[in-house]
Parts: C-alpha cells; sequence; structure tokens
C-alpha cells in the first residue's frame, strides 16, 4: 500500500499526518486547510511549521475517500497532498 493509503474503520477515530519537511526545505507552513468528502468526518485538524494532521471519523464500509491537504508557506508557496482512506470493517 503506497504511503499516502490508509485502512479506516468505519467506527474509528484516527489522526493522520503530512510531513511537508523535505518538500519545505527552510520554509515553513502558514496556513493548512483539509477538503474533506461528504460521508466522512472531520473532526479537528492542526499543523506545526512542518507537519499537518486531520482526525477523522466515520466513513461508509467499502468507500474510499479522497481527502485533499492544500498549504501555503510562509514564503508563499503553495501546494496540495491527497491521502486515501479506505473504509473497511475490521
Amino acid at each position: 500500500m503506497p504511503d499516502n493509503e490508509f485502512v479506516k474503520d468505519p467506527d474509528a477515530v484516527l489522526d493522520y499526518q503530512i510531513d511537508w519537511s523535505t518538500w519545505l526545505d527552510s520554509d515553513t507552513i502558514s496556513v493548512s486547510t483539509w477538503t474533506v468528502p461528504a460521508g466522512i468526518t472531520k473532526d479537528s485538524d492542526t499543523n506545526t511549521t512542518t507537519t499537518t494532521t486531520i482526525w477523522l471519523s466515520g466513513g461508509t464500509h467499502d468507500e474510499n475517500y479522497e481527502i485533499v491537504n492544500h498549504i501555503t508557506t510562509a514564503a508563499g508557496r503553495e501546494d496540495d497532498r491527497t491521502i486515501t482512506i479506505a473504509c473497511r470493517q475490521k
């Protein structure tokens, strides 16, 4: 399974983190936003100067969800990363 794909039980409440440090070099994250499709719930999100974290709950068994993280850096650069959450009964 690729680094950006995760299996989550529909009853689980879990955190998922993206480490942007290699891409950032010496820049830092100023703003982080997450786009979450209907059917899965964003409970909260946080970020540091080099990482972003989202807490997710819910989801429907056998559904896959693409969660997009968009950041803006102190230098004004912007980029996205997508993680895939595969909801499976465990």
